[in-house]
Parts: structure tokens; sequence; C-alpha cells
């Protein structure tokens, strides 16, 4: 993907104020300029305070954003209690005025746009009179959702904990895992309006420093009004955006975050979103569930095998039964050839026509079951299949074999770990319908062709999507379709952990 570099542009009211632009010192003209900025906003706030017989404050604040109890004990309280400490100086320093304050955090800031920043981050600002610098002081406090159990990533084994909106939460998850210095959060804003905060995390050491450049480089290209979720990256840091497969991983599981950065990947954690973005990935992880990890390795090799076998199925299914039906007749066995006739005997539509139509009522019933409150929606959508399927064979419009062939294409498209991969696996199968219908095994040979010339050639931040089977590597088939036991899996991807190939240097015992 080309990326076009476009200049940044700051918000009209910020603009008109140069970013090494000073306070002015005097309480009246700057609090003016406070007023004049946040004209009509109706949760902006300030107090005024009296130190002493010599001094002038003003504390601003966001209301909704500040905890008032923890203000009013940890700044109000002591700028006015504690006036004989600031009295003994004839001229206190603004350091000073910090020493009394109850807070934790608290750093003085010069520049207008910086104190702009900081008082829509939620921090505290207290301006004092002929004084050029301001005193900032975090004590941030906003309704959040705790953090639950995963929905989309659900599992038997393993963690049951999910990230949440809040950008700190999630950070301290991953640092609660990974307890090293090597683990870097590299924090930026994006969205000239929204100013969203978005971390870069990555193992320093392991992940390959030229992809954390190029991740750094392509979040820095971004120039939008606003980031509300980490799905609005997802499409400006792809490699190929006009590509149906996802080349970004989403998840809202610390714990598979994590595993990812010690194979020597890099995470995005974006504020205001449950999702975490994984940095490069390949077909093959995105077929990978995070429980493969947690139970025993024969099992999940099976389940891994189970699920290649269905993607085979989702895509394909369908087109197989119109080839059969239509052009290759021959192929079928003569009592199921004569079964399959009859049961179309009375269908008016040729097999491709009658295949598109069921496939477009199964994909109805799925979005109405995710649309409608989730009390009805499974009842609506499982109903509906059944009525319908059941009213549609009666009627004479479908064959009950096309029936069962859609309702297990649906099946087997529930089975994939990435919700994206799914999407992708859906779309295309409307793309091999209308190839089988066309030329008939031919054209599904044609089709497969095409989407594996596409995946050989497509990148994730420069790392093939289909490694490490093309380019071939046989060291890093350990953990693809099937996985080898914990204690063979002794290198990380070459793909991605290059830097740091040794992960361990455990050797089995023998009994």
């Amino acid at each position: 993907m080309r990326f076009f570099k476009r200049q940044k542009k700051l918000p009209a009211l910020l603009q008109e104020q140069s970013e090494n632009n000073p306070l002015s010192g005097n309480l009246e003209e700057d609090l003016h300029r406070f007023k004049q900025l946040f004209e009509g906003a109706a949760d902006f706030s300030y107090r005024e305070l009296q130190i002493g017989y010599n001094y002038s404050a003003v504390v601003l604040y966001l209301n909704g954003l500040v905890d008032m109890e923890r203000m009013e004990l940890n700044v109000i309280q002591p700028l006015i209690s504690r006036n004989e400490e600031l009295l003994q100086h004839p001229k206190p320093a603004l350091d000073q005025f910090k020493g009394v304050l109850n807070a934790s955090q608290v750093v003085q800031v010069e520049t207008f746009q910086t104190i702009v920043d900081q008082l829509l981050a939620g921090g505290t600002i207290v301006l004092i009179n002929t004084f050029k610098k301001v005193l900032v002081i975090s004590e941030q406090k906003w309704e959040q959702r705790s953090i639950d159990e995963p929905v989309s990533e659900a599992v038997v084994l393993g963690p049951r904990e999910g990230f949440t909106e809040n950008i700190r939460t999630n950070t301290s998850m991953i640092r609660r895992r990974l307890k090293t210095t090597k683990l870097k959060l590299e924090y930026l804003k994006l969205g000239n309006l929204s100013q969203t905060n978005v971390v870069i995390t990555y193992l320093e050491g392991i992940a390959d420093v030229s992809i954390v450049e190029e991740v750094r480089s392509r979040l820095n290209m971004i120039d939008i009004d606003a980031i509300e979720d980490s799905s609005y990256i997802v499409e400006f840091i792809e490699d190929e955006p006009f590509s149906v497969f996802p080349q970004v991983l989403q998840t809202e599981r610390p714990d598979r975050l994590a595993g990812n950065l010690l194979e020597g990947r890099i995470g995005i954690i974006v504020d205001n979103s449950p999702f975490a973005l994984i940095v490069p990935v390949t077909f093959f992880q995105m077929m990978n569930s995070p429980e493969d990890y947690y139970g025993r390795f024969i099992m999940t090799t099976f389940i891994r095998l189970i699920r290649y076998l269905f993607l085979l199925i989702a895509l394909l299914f369908p087109s197989i039964y119109i080839a059969v039906t239509t052009f290759h007749q021959e192929l079928l066995p003569t009592n199921l050839l004569f079964s399959v006739a009859a049961s179309r005997d009375k269908v008016p539509f040729p097999a491709v026509i009658e295949a598109l139509l069921m496939e477009i009522t199964f994909e109805a019933l799925r979005e109405a079951g995710l649309r409608l409150p989730r009390p009805i929606g499974s009842t609506v959508s499982i109903v509906g299949a059944l009525v319908i399927g059941q009213s549609a064979v009666e009627a004479g419009i479908v064959s009950a074999p096309l029936v069962i062939v859609v309702a297990t294409t649906g099946i087997a498209s529930f089975m994939f770990p990435s919700y994206p991969l799914t999407g992708a696996i859906r779309l295309l199968r409307f793309f091999m319908i209308f190839m089988a219908g066309t030329l008939g095994f031919y054209g599904i040979l044609l089709g497969v062709f095409f989407i594996l010339a596409h995946l050989v050639q497509l990148r994730s931040f420069g790392v093939p999507y289909l490694a490490p089977l093309a380019p071939f590597h046989f060291n890093n088939m350990k953990d693809i379709i099937i996985r080898v036991p914990w204690w063979k899996m002794n290198e990380r991807p070459h793909e991605t952990g290059k830097s740091n190939l040794k992960r361990m240097n455990y050797k089995p015992r023998k009994y």
C-alpha cells in the first residue's frame, strides 16, 4: 500500500495559539483566554481561590473527567489551609506551591496548547497570579466497564479476562503478564479532534526494529478527525487494503497479545477500544485459537485438522454441489444421483440460482440474529432457518440436499477463531459459487488458483502471509497445522523473532 504524507492540522481554535506561546502571568487575562476557548462547553468549570493576602489562583477542570472529592482533598484544601508554609517565603517559587499539594502526580506546564491538552485529558489545572507556568494534577475519574470474559474469543481452558475500553487498564494487564524492562510502551495521539491515546507495545531485543519503525511510521501518517475504535486504524496500516483477507489480527485477550509479543510481534492498543491490534500476522495465525496453547498438544492438533477441513467445506461445499449437479453428474453414485435428481425435479431454478438464494437468506438470518436483542436474537435466527428451510423445500423452491449443504457450510463458517477471516471466507464463497456455475470444476480450480496466487503475494508489514509454508521453513512448522509439545517449540518464528530466535533451553528428561 502506498501511504501519502499529509500535513498535520491542529483544531481551529488551537491553531490560533502558537504552540510555544506561554501564559501572560496575569490571572484575569489568562482565565479570559480559557473562557473564550471553551465558550459553549457546559462541562468547563473553574474555581477561584485566595492564597493568603498576596496570591490568587484559579483551578480549571472539566466536570465529569475529574474526581471531585480527590480534587477537593488534594488540591483545593491544601492551597487554602496551608498558607503559613507559603507565607514564610517572601517570593515563593512555583515549587513551593507544588510542595503543599497532596497529589502524587504534579507537573509544571508552560505552553498554552499543552495546558489545553492536559485539561482535555482530565487533568486539573492550577493557575496562580504572576506565574507563567501552571500546575497540572492528575485526578482523573470517569465511568468504565469492569474486566469481563471476552465475548468473541471465549475459551474453556485459560484466562477469563479481556480488554476494556480503558487504555491504562489494558496496558496494566500486559505489564502484569510481562514483568520485564524489555516491554516497551510508546504513547502517541491520533485524531485531530479526538486526540485518542494509542500505545505501541513490543519487546525490545525480540521484535524486529525495522517492523517497529514501520508501525510507528504508518501510525504517524494517519490524518483523520477522530479515532473512535481500533478498527479505524486497520485500513490505514494494512499493506493491501483492497484484499478481502485481514492483515491485522484483532484480539480482546491480553494473554493472546502477550503471547504474540513474545514471538516478536507488535501490539497496538487504542483508548476507548476493547480490541488490540497485532502485526504482522500470517494466515495460519488467524486460524489458531488462544485455547490451542492451553490444551494438550494431541487434542489441539486434532482440533486444528478439523478446523482446516471445515475451512475447505465453508469455502467450496456449495460450489462443489453446483458443479456436480450442473456439469459433472457422472461423478455421483447412481443411487445418490437418482435421489438428488428426484429432489430437484420440482425446483424451477438452476442450481446456481438456488444456491445463491439460500446463501443470501442464510446471511440475512445471521445478520438479523446479531442485530436483534440478545435474548431473542439466537431464537429468531434458529427458528427462522428451520421454518424457512422446511417451507422452501415443501414449496419446491429449493431442494432438500441444498438445504443440507448450506446448513453444513454455515456451521463450518463458525469454526474460525478470527471474525474478519470468517467474513473473508463468506465473501469468497459467493465468488466460488459463480465460478462453479459458469465453468464447473474447471471454474473451481481456477478460483482456487486465483485465491492461492493472491495469498502468496500478500504481505503483512513485509512478512509473507503464508509463512512459514511459502516461503517454506521447516522449524516454524511446529505450530502451524499441528502443534508439538511446548518443550519442542524452542525457537520463535523466523519471520518475526529473528532478532532473538532462542525461546527456551529446556531438555526433556528421559524416564
